[in-house]
């Protein structure tokens, strides 16, 4: 074998391989239907709401992958070699999810709607998160609606023994009321062939509760766009308005809440660092969006996002607000926090509210 031919083999294997990932991912691509229902992991016990004032916490949980020792290579746009942390050690993942479940036991509310709840993924070492989660509500009522399903991951592309790898992921909502109705709406928008196959297809989780007083209670778990030139996030943000409007036009409460990935209207992205963000914006929702009686809810003096290109550190890593509630005029807030972790277990923190419905 010459030089010639040797080089030649060198250069075709990555090129072999990264096809092979392509066409594989590409036969196999998850093509979620516009709206299915979600998969339901426990019944809940309590068919209709009668009380008037509820709690809701969102959390997303960064696949108990996100505590504060992690940096994440795709968040510096190394794609060929890693760089940086893919994924955490075992013991570390561990960890957090050891912190994620005591949080969620001392917690006290009605309803969890949480974000990046994985259930088989190379990335949490195929830890069944949901089922992990359910068992700790044995009386209450979970669901599941998948945004994250690839066979396969394949970056670093140069460090194949590396790589990202399965993940299945998404949205679980849990509480002690058993809805009427519950579905995965597929949000608008994706990349372009390639690299949808290998990102998330973004959804909302909308679940319909009968209430005493013959209204309906509609949830609706959120997880928009990110790593977006804003595009994805404006058509996610159209369609949610439609949604949003028509169902409080029925007389139905409406409350959405989760990972929006962008800010609410008129919040500063470096309110918690100004002047902070190096190159980093984050983008607000339109103020316009709504009429002004819709309300954004959040604690503005809690951050529930930090920057993962390098590990946690306070001060020093770049925080700020993604994570939020959206409520309709026929919805009272009575109190709202941000429950501060310092990003301990998640590059998320959780947000709580209690609501009263008029």
């Amino acid at each position: 074998m010459n030089w010639k031919r040797a080089l030649l083999i060198i250069i075709l294997i990555p090129v072999l391989y990264v096809a092979g990932v392509i066409i594989h991912g590409t036969i196999y691509d998850f093509q979620p239907e516009m709206e299915t229902p979600v998969t339901v992991v426990r019944e809940g016990t309590a068919k209709v709401i009668e009380d008037s004032v509820l709690s809701f916490t969102i959390w997303n949980l960064g696949y108990a992958g996100l505590g504060e020792e992690s940096d994440f290579f795709y968040e510096k746009g190394s794609l060929l070699s890693a760089g940086s942390m893919v994924r955490p050690p075992r013991d570390i993942s561990e960890k957090n999810w050891s912190g994620i479940q005591q949080l969620i036991q001392n917690t006290q509310t009605d309803f969890w709607l949480f974000q990046e709840v994985d259930y088989a993924s190379k990335r949490s070492y195929f830890v069944n998160q949901l089922e992990g989660i359910s068992s700790l509500f044995p009386e209450q009522y979970g669901s599941f609606a998948s945004n994250y399903q690839v066979a396969r991951v394949p970056v670093p592309i140069l460090e194949p023994w590396k790589v990202y790898g399965e993940v299945k992921s998404g949205l679980g909502t849990f509480t002690r009321f058993q809805p009427t109705a519950a579905n995965r709406l597929q949000l608008p928008g994706n990349y372009s062939w390639p690299t949808r196959i290998f990102m998330l297809d973004r959804c909302a989780a909308i679940h319909r509760f009968p209430h005493a007083n013959g209204k309906e209670v509609v949830v609706i778990n959120i997880h928009n766009s990110a790593y977006d030139d804003g595009s994805l996030k404006a058509q996610q943000m159209d369609f949610l308005k439609e949604l949003f409007v028509e169902e409080y036009e029925k007389g139905n409460y409406v409350i959405a809440g989760g990972d929006w990935n962008q800010c609410p209207p008129f919040f500063q992205f470096d309110a918690f660092m100004p002047g902070g963000g190096g190159d980093y914006t984050q983008q607000n929702i339109d103020s316009e969006m709504l009429p002004n009686n819709w309300q954004w809810i959040y604690d503005p003096s809690v951050p529930t996002n930090r920057k993962v290109s390098e590990a946690f550190q306070k001060g020093r890593t770049f925080v700020t607000l993604i994570d939020f509630f959206l409520i309709s005029p026929n919805v009272k807030v009575n109190r709202a926090r941000g429950i501060n972790q310092e990003f301990k277990f998640s590059d998320h923190q959780p947000v709580w509210m209690e609501i009263e419905l008029l």
